[in-house]
């Protein structure tokens, strides 16, 4: 008789319900400030390649100091490390808040240093707080943890962007800003209900050798490097969520509010998805339904971009949405089950690279394209190399194509 499937085995341990209920309105806040600031940019510049350009401002911390993020998270008690990197991200929506006191900034650059405040802070707590969860529950569980993070990530991204468009629309910057710095500080309050953890052995070595370990374990390891890159250069080119700004001004014609509402779309096909992943978990032909996950990822952005409907835009960015959950989900448990726990915290951060290479620097090349080819063209062209970028990885990595089980 096999054993029977439990749907909630990683929620039925105490100290990681309370990290999952820190995270919700940690990225809740995200959620929000990306919104409220990409609709305060937009309307300064009503160029979309200053939207890129908060991308980017993100990016060049984040990418520039992640791997001593995961060093750090592999030396350092890992709770408090992603502590301090919350507090961080407080002072953030604090300085926004204060920005829009009276009639709000005039100029974007101090939207670009705030959001490079975020990127710094976010390359410590993700290492820290994604190794820290698998210290919060068995091997056996990590799948099943990996599926109600994702559920709880996109959940908070269905909800974050519609309240932030709602509280903009009604209250204004002020009334936005700080309810995400209430969101905040209720995940410092939530994280500190976790129990300190020993962090695991990590022999003595130097900053640099340490570093090198860490890269030399990803690139030897062809599964792992394969489903990074893929994750890389797909929604380097293939998402444009960046740009939805636009496409709700210029486009779709639909406010704050249309725009909270297209933002949530792609989270709330990801919750759906994870709720069919935490009952039916993906068990047979891994690495085939990757590749074709991945690649109606790609799809369903040419859809969006030929798309002059809202309900239509809408369907297609939940459908692309539902695609992509499966990919984090079979993503994140692969580097979780090949990881040895002493490597965890540097190998999170160059998964965090690669992941923080697509999303933000990918929003920056959605708004380098947009200016180059325009708003619907470049879109098409960069979900079409995602295509390209399946078709090349199930060729050149035989092994991902015929994995069949994690």
């Amino acid at each position: 008789m096999t054993e029977q499937h439990d749907p909630y085995q990683a929620l039925r341990h105490r100290e990681y319900r309370w990290f999952l209920l820190g995270s919700v309105p940690l990225f809740m806040a995200a959620q929000i400030q990306s919104l409220v600031m990409g609709w305060q940019v937009y309307e300064i510049t009503h160029d979309p390649l200053s939207l890129g350009l908060i991308g980017l401002a993100e990016a060049l911390p984040f990418l520039g100091v992640s791997l001593v993020g995961g060093w750090a998270a592999d030396r350092w008690e890992r709770r408090n490390l992603a502590l301090i990197s919350m507090a961080v991200l407080l002072v953030g929506a604090i300085v926004l808040l204060l920005l829009n006191l009276r009639q709000g900034p005039l100029f974007v650059w101090p939207f670009y240093w705030v959001q490079a405040l975020a990127g710094f802070a976010r390359a410590f707590y993700r290492p820290a707080s994604h190794a820290l969860s698998t210290q919060l529950i068995p091997r056996e569980s990590y799948q099943n943890a990996v599926t109600w993070r994702s559920s709880v990530f996109f959940s908070a991204t269905v909800v974050g962007p519609a309240l932030g468009g709602l509280l903009y629309s009604f209250g204004g910057p002020l009334l936005a800003y700080g309810t995400e710095a209430g969101f905040i500080g209720f995940s410092l309050f939530a994280m500190g209900r976790v129990r300190r953890r020993h962090r695991p052995a990590v022999p003595e070595t130097s900053f640099t050798r340490s570093l090198v370990e860490g890269v030399g374990f990803v690139f030897s390891h062809r599964l792992i490097l394969s489903t990074l890159s893929l994750d890389l250069f797909a929604v380097l080119f293939g998402g444009a969520v960046a740009l939805l700004p636009a496409f709700a001004n210029d486009v779709l014609h639909v406010g704050p509010r249309g725009l909270g509402l297209l933002r949530a779309a792609p989270a709330l096909g990801g919750v759906l998805m994870s709720i069919v992943l935490a009952h039916w978990p993906q068990s047979r032909n891994t690495g085939k339904t990757l590749l074709y996950c991945v690649a109606a990822f790609g799809l369903t952005w040419i859809g969006f971009a030929w798309s002059t409907s809202f309900v239509l835009s809408w369907a297609l960015l939940a459908a692309g949405g539902a695609f992509d959950n499966v990919s984090v989900v079979l993503r994140a448990t692969l580097v979780q089950m090949k990881t040895p726990p002493e490597m965890m915290g540097r190998v999170q951060a160059i998964n965090g690279f690669f992941i923080g290479s697509s999303n933000e620097l990918g929003a920056f090349e959605s708004g380098v394209a947009a200016r180059l080819f325009g708003l619907v063209p470049s879109v098409i062209f960069g979900a079409c190399i995602t295509l390209v970028v399946v078709a090349v990885t199930a060729w050149r990595v035989p092994e991902l194509r015929k994995l069949s089980r994690l």
